[in-house]
């Protein structure tokens, strides 16, 4: 192929150097950009009085990026409502916080109309198109009305509700059937996929063969493929000079204890409140282990401007602020909460600090901090990997210590058996975890994506939708 075209909600260029605070998807598409001439689309995260269409190039490391502006609307009702406050609660399997409000569909579908006619120019006709996420789920079809006949890809990087719950939103069939302008589409596993297959079959009436999806005369082909993480890159990371001075920060800091790190998104789906809830049950139960460890809880506040982030803020803080109350002693306080970001190699010395793992979330596509914190470890004296159940990478990395969130008392007992490991088994379980982390890693499933889309034949790709007025 001559280019790869990368389309996603928001882009900030690459900074080159291992200082930054890119999130784990964001350096996967750069890694896979880096391989490919090609463009790097989305919202630069600023706003505009008026939306113009004005592309901002840049340039940096290999990778080209081009950015707009949205107007303060856009970003209201697309971004902060829409996706945020419709898709994204609705996809964690939380209904009860998700809003159904006309104006945010409106906008989210305007959005999705600006985005296609920006990029469409930019677009050549050999060119691989590969969209990003659930930002942006009718973007290909927006894409094929304004004549683009070239291979378009999309990826959801959440997980896909079960088909009693996505029923639940008004524009559901209309939404789930934009997707057949694809050539193909792919999730991170299996259950997510076959989530799609059910409301396709079930609420649509389409059919499924093998992974070939038909609806209506349009037919796709849809893949788990679950990502990774530049596992090479990561392990030489926690060697860099910033992350060895993170890890002799913390411990030195640890005094002799053993740490315990968690580094999350301030998110409802994170389940940050259940996993201080299990801590605590670990505390009461094993009192003569109090001392001998701390929880270090790292959690960067996202989308400050919903009310329900607000709430999860002040409630977490005053759940920290009561176990260390209820606990703390002169010379140890159980939870160090900390409400920022660090930047990648500081946090792969944080990594390698710790004893544990522990990465809990109630529901999630995947989770690339577990794999970079195996990525991390010392392979001579490797800490454990405590992982959600409901975590999409718990498929992968099945010698984790796999957990329930929802059960205190499985958190508790997970944790009193990860302190409690033998050097032996724990070198035994990181080995096999970091084999998978190699193995099936950014590029691994870049190519299990591109290769799809570039043997699948067009002619099962949907016909081009009538052309825009």
């Amino acid at each position: 192929m001559s280019r790869l075209i990368v389309i996603s909600n928001r882009v900030s260029a690459p900074t080159g150097s291992h200082s930054g605070a890119q999130g784990g998807l964001a350096v996967a598409l750069s890694a896979a950009l880096r391989e490919y001439r090609g463009i790097w689309f989305g919202w630069s995260g600023e706003t505009t009085e008026q939306f113009n269409g004005h592309i901002n190039f840049q340039r940096a490391h290999d990778v080209t990026t081009a950015t707009v502006d949205l107007e303060e609307q856009d970003v209201e009702e697309y971004y902060d409502g829409y996706a945020n406050r419709t898709l994204w609660p609705l996809f964690h399997y939380r209904i009860d916080l998700a809003e159904y409000e006309r104006g945010f569909a409106g906008g989210y579908q305007r959005v999705n109309e600006r985005f296609a006619e920006t990029v469409r120019p930019l677009i050549e006709p050999d060119d691989i198109v590969w969209i990003q996420d659930y930002h942006l789920l009718p973007l290909g079809e927006e894409l094929r009305r304004r004549g683009c006949e070239n291979r378009i890809g999309f990826f959801l990087h959440i997980p896909w509700p079960p088909q009693r719950l996505l029923s639940t939103l008004p524009e559901a069939e209309e939404l789930v059937t934009t997707l057949f302008a694809y050539d193909v589409i792919g999730f991170h596993t299996q259950e997510w996929l076959q989530s799609f297959f059910d409301f396709v079959t079930n609420e649509l009436g389409g059919s499924v063969e093998g992974d070939l999806v038909t609806l209506k005369g349009r037919t796709l082909r849809a893949i788990a493929a679950p990502i990774g993480i530049d596992a090479k890159e990561f392990a030489e990371l926690s060697q860099s000079t910033r992350a060895r001075l993170a890890f002799r920060q913390m411990r030195d800091s640890a005094v002799g204890r053993d740490m315990i790190v968690g580094v999350d998104r301030l998110d409802y789906s994170k389940g940050l409140e259940e996993r201080f809830l299990g801590y605590e049950r670990f505390l009461k139960e094993h009192p003569g282990e109090r001392k001998e460890v701390f929880l270090l809880q790292i959690a960067p506040p996202s989308r400050g401007s919903v009310e329900t982030y607000q709430k999860i803020r002040t409630g977490l803080e005053g759940l920290a602020g009561r176990i260390n109350g209820a606990y703390a002693d002169l010379d140890w306080v159980p939870i160090r909460y900390v409400n920022q970001g660090y930047p990648r190699d500081v946090l792969a010395g944080v990594y390698r600090a710790a004893r544990i793992g522990l990465v809990t979330p109630l529901r999630d596509g995947m989770n690339l901090v577990a794999k970079e914190y195996v990525a991390a470890q010392d392979p001579e004296d490797p800490g454990v990997l405590i992982l959600s159940r409901f975590a999409g990478a718990a498929l992968q990395l099945k010698e984790a210590v796999i957990v329930n969130p929802y059960s205190a008392e499985e958190m508790s007992d997970a944790i009193l058996t990860a302190l409690r490991m033998s050097r032996d088994e724990r070198i035994a379980r990181w080995r096999a975890l970091m084999d998978n982390v190699q193995r099936e890693d950014v590029i691994w499933w870049r190519q299990c994506f591109t290769d799809a889309l570039i043997n699948t034949p067009q002619a099962a790709a949907m016909p081009s939708p009538d052309p825009v007025d």
